[in-house]
């Protein structure tokens, strides 16, 4: 499932429910705001040869993991990034090293879409977004 069609089938869910606003709404919000932010680290990760595979965290609590780019009490937002490397979640156990050969071939074109470890209360997933197109 994509970026698109988890954000578009959470969407239809809350709407049935009634319930309380999916965070993945106003992470989508976040998302679009922090676009030029997010790729320009992405790009700088890549060029200084820190990793082909830059990996974001999203999260609205405390993480130790990777570093801190976009703080959400710092810019009156919702959500919190961090930025890491797949290194870094196979290094921490996150990733299975067993496991990397297989996230590497769902990875996404990260000149194209940010690859976001998305932290919510009910676990965490991977999830692709696609850049704005500036």
């Amino acid at each position: 499932m994509n970026t698109e069609e988890l954000f578009n089938q959470d969407r239809g869910n809350s709407e049935k429910k009634e319930q309380k606003q999916s965070p993945l709404v106003s992470l989508e919000r976040d998302l679009k705001f922090f676009n030029d932010s997010i790729k320009e680290v992405a790009v700088d990760i890549m060029v200084e040869g820190l990793s082909a595979t830059p990996i974001f965290v999203a999260h609205q609590h405390e993480v130790k993991l990777g570093e801190v780019i976009l703080d959400r009490n710092e810019l009156n937002t919702e959500w919190s990034i961090h930025a890491s490397t797949i290194e870094e979640f196979v290094d921490r156990g996150i990733i299975k090293p067993e496991l990397k050969e297989r996230f590497m071939s769902s990875y996404k074109n990260p000149n194209e879409f940010m690859c976001l470890f998305v932290i919510v209360p009910e676990g965490a997933n991977f999830v692709y977004y696609p850049y704005l197109k500036s």
